[in-house]
């Protein structure tokens, strides 16, 4: 996914929009966990359960810890804000509530194996889905996910490492705090990675290429046209794949055993750990290559 040196105007609008979707994809997928009663994200989690401590909302609430984490933020690394950072910070804890009066309006609060392990899979595909595309946008990060890389990098430590720890230090105080933590909770944290992974090959990044391809459009009429002609297509790739992948996760959660989960987390974990080490090495080559170019852009 190839980023223009100087976004327009247009490419900022069309990339706000895109993170605007995913945000509200990313909401409606958390109210179908929190409505299948089987666990949310960490920070979810935990906010949920403060709110109801404090007899507060969970979008006012969210949105008071977001302005904490976006204060410390500006002065530890202002790289990782954006337009995305703001419409997360702010829409993420209203909409969840939202949707889930909604959710609740539409469905009730009845539960059974089928209502909670189709809660699990709507809720999760949206999710990653969500996440995908909002990061996607590339106009900064949500403030939770700017804590890892920021202290990873001030530490010298792994990101990963790091991204772990916190995770499981605001699953532990969502659970001190009576949070919706539970077997859920688990499975979102096993599946995120890959389920991201699949949507940013599937669909965030042709979706990006898609917007900064529109700066090559010179016509008003034609930009229309250009992108109507290549969401179309993307939007029919997307509800096909969606569907084969739903019906994969159906088959794949059903036949797993407690022991076949033990073990498939263990081969991710070894995946991820390869994965990582490539992503650093390539990493730190580009930034070399990129060091030589522009030291001999200065010297020309």
């Amino acid at each position: 996914m190839e980023q223009p040196a100087h976004r327009s105007i247009g490419n900022i609008f069309t990339s706000a929009l895109m993170s605007f979707v995913g945000i509200t994809l990313l909401s409606l997928g958390t109210a179908f966990l929190r409505g299948g009663n089987i666990g949310l994200d960490p920070f979810t989690a935990v906010n949920t359960g403060m709110s109801t401590k404090l007899h507060l909302s969970l979008g006012i609430y969210q949105l008071a810890v977001n302005l904490v984490i976006f204060v410390f933020i500006v002065f530890l690394d202002r790289k990782k804000i954006g337009i995305g950072t703001v419409l997360n910070m702010v829409l993420v804890g209203f909409e969840i509530q939202w949707f889930t009066d909604i959710y609740t309006h539409i469905f009730g609060t009845r539960l059974n194996a089928i209502i909670i392990v189709s809660n699990l899979i709507i809720g999760l595909l949206l999710f990653t889905l969500g996440s995908s595309m909002y990061m996607g946008a590339e106009l900064g990060v949500a403030p939770y996910d700017a804590i890892a890389p920021i202290i990873s990098h001030r530490l010298h430590l792994p990101y990963r490492v790091v991204r772990i720890v916190q995770d499981i230090l605001f699953m532990l105080a969502g659970y001190f705090a009576a949070g919706p933590v539970g077997l859920g909770t688990v499975i979102v944290a096993f599946f995120t990675g890959p389920l991201i992974t699949f949507w940013d090959q599937h669909v965030s990044a042709p979706m990006k290429d898609t917007i900064n391809g529109l700066d090559q459009v010179q016509k008003g009429s034609a930009k229309i046209g250009y992108l109507m002609t290549n969401f179309g297509k993307s939007s029919y790739k997307l509800v096909r794949e969606s569907y084969d992948l739903t019906k994969l996760m159906q088959q794949r959660i059903s036949e797993y055993s407690p022991q076949d989960i033990e073990d498939q987390m263990k081969i991710t974990q070894k995946n991820m750990k390869i994965a990582q080490a490539s992503y650093e090495s390539s990493l730190r080559r580009y930034r070399m290559l990129k060091e030589e170019l522009d030291r001999r852009k200065q010297e020309n």
